[in-house]
């Protein structure tokens, strides 16, 4: 095959294998706060049920990058941020309404 990207072939072989949708994520945090704590745990638990091996989850604490929060307009935490698939999405909240996260990342909540 020609390859039409210079570095195609190389970026390649970190892609997941998978054939289904990675999915990026951003979760905005405030500290060690209760809601923080609850909304890490709530989503990590939710990514390895729901996307396990093809989800990328950054955890943003935004007093220690206050500059990321800003350029993302964050208002609000936690925010989790849905960067792909497209829509871009936002959840606010601690994530523990499991059914509201599945159905916000794109998921639809009653095939789990």
């Amino acid at each position: 095959m020609d390859e039409l990207i210079p570095g195609f072939d190389e970026l390649e072989a970190f892609l997941p294998k998978s054939t289904e949708t990675p999915y990026v994520l951003h979760l905005y945090i405030t500290g060690a706060s209760p809601n923080s704590t609850r909304a890490v745990k709530n989503v990590k638990e939710i990514c390895e049920l729901h996307l396990k091996n093809r989800y990328e989850l950054i955890i943003i604490d935004i007093y220690q990058q206050p500059l990321m929060a800003e350029k993302e307009q964050i208002i609000a935490a936690p925010t989790l941020v849905k960067k792909f698939p497209y829509p871009l999405r936002r959840l606010v909240g601690d994530m523990s309404d499991k059914k509201r996260v599945l159905s916000g990342l794109g998921l639809n909540p009653n095939d789990y």
